[in-house]
């Protein structure tokens, strides 16, 4: 499968778990402009990760975006995504590369450390800083700043903003050199996900 080259900046859609309407969720997102969808399930049910995963690598296909799997390499691997996302308790950025392959897109979380981010900057492909908000999804977050993006601009990489950010709170971090907006509750605890989707997107464009 031939995967779609990383946006350079947008809205990263990052799903919210079992859902039973996911697929058609994640289509909303990506019809109303998400640049990246990351499947992010914490749950031990291989089978229906297995599936929801595929469904969603033909789906992001059709739709050029590049899909990010969380935390699960092998699941990566067997479903085709375009990549993986690490955490710090995850496997490390060569042990994913060596699986995945050298074109494959490793993303890492770096929270609120700018040393964690210039120790993975050379070989990730892009770095991840946050929670900048209080998070619905993660209350206990460790909390970043505005000021860790400048500073990360000199790793020369993209960099994603997550955490507790909505449309109206994002255009502070963009300016500050977000090329990404994470979203999760903010896409896919939305009533209209399509709509939710289009106005993060629209931030990118103004």
């Amino acid at each position: 499968m031939h995967m779609p080259a990383f946006p350079a900046r947008g809205l990263y859609a990052i799903t919210d778990g079992p859902r039973a309407d996911l697929i058609d969720a994640c289509a909303a997102a990506l019809e109303g402009g998400a640049a990246v969808l990351q499947y992010r399930d914490k749950t031990s049910d291989h089978t229906r990760r297995h599936d929801e995963a595929s469904a969603l690598a033909a789906l992001c296909a059709r739709h050029h975006v590049s899909l990010i799997i969380n935390d699960d390499i092998e699941l990566a691997a067997v479903i085709g995504a375009a990549g993986a996302h690490l955490g710090e308790d995850d496997v490390d950025i060569a042990a994913a590369r060596a699986r995945l392959g050298r074109n494959a897109i490793i993303g890492v979380s770096c929270y609120d450390s700018l040393d964690r981010a210039r120790e993975l900057a050379a070989d990730a492909d892009y770095l991840a800083f946050g929670a900048f908000f209080p998070s619905p999804t993660k209350p206990q977050a460790r909390r970043a700043t505005p000021d860790l993006l400048c500073a990360a601009r000199a790793f020369g990489k993209p960099l994603v903003a997550i955490g507790g950010i909505t449309p109206d709170n994002a255009t502070a971090l963009i300016a500050a050199g977000a090329d990404f907006v994470a979203a999760i509750s903010g896409v896919f605890g939305e009533d209209n996900i399509f709509a939710a989707a289009r106005r993060y997107a629209e931030l990118f464009h103004e």
